[in-house]
């Protein structure tokens, strides 16, 4: 069984991996990173070049947003990239078909666990399910 499991895991790394290192959905990455990150790098290079005060704070107090724990920006660049990908590259059906197939699986993965949640729940005494 786990080397059913690690053969899993191996095509799932490698589709991923195609998929993240795609030269379409790069682009889209750098453009959706430069929307989420980039503009506050250059706000701190030209406020301190030509010592623009409110440009240099803005641009910081964001960096140090950013380097927070907790901050969901990479979540959302990845999402923006997506998009991206899908509104400049409509017609990558190669790219966009691996990321249908993996939406689907996590789909069905999540299914099947509240599923098995609700088989596995006990019962109250009125004889409906958790």
């Amino acid at each position: 069984m786990k080397e059913k499991t690690k053969e899993k895991i191996k095509i799932w790394a490698k589709k991923l991996i195609g998929f993240l290192l795609n030269p379409r959905f790069l682009l889209c990455f750098g453009l959706a990173w430069m929307i989420t990150n980039g503009w506050c790098y250059v706000f701190v290079g030209v406020g301190t070049i030509y010592e623009i005060g409110w440009m240099f704070a803005v641009g910081t107090a964001y960096l140090a947003f950013l380097w927070l724990p907790f901050t969901p920006e990479k979540i959302v660049t990845v999402f923006i990239s997506i998009a991206l990908l899908k509104w400049i590259f409509p017609k990558d059906e190669k790219t966009l078909a691996v990321l249908v197939d993996m939406y689907q699986k996590a789909k069905d993965a999540l299914k099947s666990k509240k599923k098995k949640k609700k088989d596995n729940a006990p019962e109250d005494e009125t004889g409906i399910g958790g």
